[in-house]
């Protein structure tokens, strides 16, 4: 599969995030109700912040997923972990589709860890997804994240999960 990472443009892409964040798939992205300039608003913000970046994801050219990355040492997880030098948090959704393909969703995220991890400075990835997402937890699992612990946000309670560089590449070796 061919994957491309492109920054997000959010007034542009605003309209199709719309209809993945407020799919039901799509629920522990907590933007259910959002209405378009909800979207928009939210990824101006991103824009807008030195520590926190979004992507829109290409499969074959078309949009297939998007992508977050943020300073989890400024971002995110202030406070609720002790951030190494390389850490990056990564937070992905795979647009929704009626047709799925088997691999599909492991293959996107094996993508975005490649992806994260082709910046040299990159030592780390830390992920905090929901408690209850356990389909994530065995993807992330997959590619080499280790769960440490249940941390408490202020909008979940979430499965602090890291991976380094050599775990991701020996599972995708795997």
């Amino acid at each position: 599969m061919t994957f491309t990472i492109r920054p997000l443009d959010p007034l542009n892409d605003a309209e199709l995030l719309l209809g993945w964040v407020t799919h039901p798939k799509a629920a522990f992205w907590m933007m259910q109700d959002a209405k378009l300039q909800d979207v928009e608003r939210a990824y101006m913000e991103i824009a807008a912040d030195e520590y926190h970046h979004a992507f829109l994801g290409l499969h074959d050219g078309e949009p297939a997923f998007l992508m977050e990355t943020y300073d989890p040492a400024r971002r995110e997880l202030v406070g609720l972990y002790e951030p190494r030098p390389g850490d990056v948090g990564m937070h992905f959704l795979v647009a929704p589709t009626d047709t799925p393909v088997h691999g599909f969703t492991r293959a996107v995220i094996t993508a975005v860890m490649t992806h994260l991890f082709e910046d040299p400075a990159t030592r780390r990835v830390v992920v905090e997804p929901d408690v209850r997402n356990t389909a994530v937890h065995r993807l992330n699992e997959a590619v080499g994240f280790v769960a440490e612990r249940e941390i408490r946000k202020p909008e979940k309670r979430a499965l602090l999960s890291f991976c380094t560089r050599e775990r991701f590449t020996a599972a995708v070796a795997a």
